[in-house]
């Protein structure tokens, strides 16, 4: 299942109702589970992003439906990047020519 990486951006809402991160994140979680995705890794970060998520998605739409339906409520933005392991570079790698 490929693996993506979800980094969050508090909106202005976000920020303000930040004591409540906690229990968005389950929340994320819970969404993330109705749509087939496994939430591996979930952290609060310092620096350009408030959060990353590390996820495992049975493809791009789910992991595009979990980024849409968590930016409704407001409260984030979100950028997904797809992230591989070393065993699928190396399959990457062995089809250059």
């Amino acid at each position: 299942m490929p693996t993506y990486i979800l980094l969050t951006h508090f909106t202005e809402q976000g920020i303000r109702n930040v004591k409540e991160t906690t229990k968005r994140a389950q929340a994320f979680r819970e969404t993330a589970k109705k749509l087939g995705i496994t939430v591996k890794d979930l952290y609060w970060t310092l620096g350009e992003y408030d959060s990353a998520a590390i996820v495992d998605a049975p493809d791009e739409g789910s992991v595009t439906a979990l980024g849409l339906s968590v930016g409704t409520q407001g409260n984030i933005r979100t950028q997904t990047i797809r992230a591989f392991t070393s065993d699928e570079m190396n399959k990457i790698l062995s089809r250059m020519v």
